[in-house]
C-alpha cells in the first residue's frame, strides 16, 4: 500500500508543494507572573513516659546527727549534742513507679511563599 501512494497522487495530477517551517513570533514585548503559595502545618503529639523502679533505695543525711553503721529503714537516729542546730533528711523510695510525664501539644506553622518573574522579548 505504501508504494501506491505517490503514483495514485500523480495520476490524478495532484501536485505536491513543499513545506518550509516558520519561525513563531509571539505577540507580547514583557510579562511578569506573581505566584502566592500559603501553607499551613499542624503538628499534634502526645506523649506518655513512665519510668519505674525495681528495687528499693534508702538515703539517710544530716548535721549534727548520729547514724548509727549502716543506714536503713527504722535505724535509730539521734542528735549528738542536745540544744545544738541539727539537720535530718531522709528518703526511701520503694519498687514502681519512680516518675510520669505527661505532654499534649500543638504546634501550627503558618507560611507564605511570594514569587515574581519577569520576562521580556
Amino acid at each position: 500500500m505504501r508504494h501506491l501512494t505517490p503514483a495514485l497522487l500523480l495520476a490524478t495530477g495532484v501536485t505536491c508543494t513543499p513545506v518550509y517551517a516558520e519561525s513563531v513570533v509571539p505577540n507580547f514585548t514583557r510579562g511578569t507572573i506573581n505566584a502566592t503559595t500559603e501553607s499551613t502545618t499542624k503538628v499534634i503529639e502526645t506523649i506518655r513516659q513512665v519510668e519505674y523502679t525495681t528495687g528499693e533505695s534508702y538515703t539517710a543525711s544530716g548535721t549534727n546527727i548520729n547514724i548509727p553503721g549502716v543506714p536503713q529503714k527504722g535505724a535509730g537516729y539521734s542528735i549528738m549534742t542536745q540544744g545544738a542546730p541539727f539537720q535530718f533528711s531522709e528518703t526511701y523510695l520503694g519498687p514502681g513507679v519512680a516518675k510520669e510525664t505527661w505532654i499534649d501539644r500543638t504546634t501550627e506553622t503558618q507560611s507564605t511563599t511570594t514569587s515574581i518573574s519577569v520576562f521580556t522579548q
